[in-house]
């Protein structure tokens, strides 16, 4: 790490999650500072990977937020007239 720039972070975790980390260390051998960081590159690569538009919709709470919409207005073809056609 002594040749790329590095910001420091101060986090508190629950004294166990802190003896199981302790205890990877050792077993692996690498500092702790060091699995953490993998730790979060893991974390971010999978929180950061392709996902359904629907999928992210749902979770912002987006699917089912308009009241009295017509239902089916994602596929029905009255809906999509002049779609895309400059006014």
């Amino acid at each position: 790490m002594s040749d790329m720039t590095s910001n420091r972070i101060t986090i508190r975790i629950p004294e166990r999650l802190g003896h199981r980390l302790r205890s990877h260390s050792r077993m692996q051998g690498k500092p702790e500072s060091e699995l953490v960081r993998e730790a979060l590159e893991k974390y971010l690569a999978q929180a950061g990977a392709t996902r359904p538009a629907y999928d992210l919709a749902l979770e912002a709470g987006l699917i089912g937020c308009v009241r009295r919409a017509p239902r089916d207005l994602s596929t029905h073809p009255r809906h999509w007239a002049g779609f895309g056609k400059s006014k």
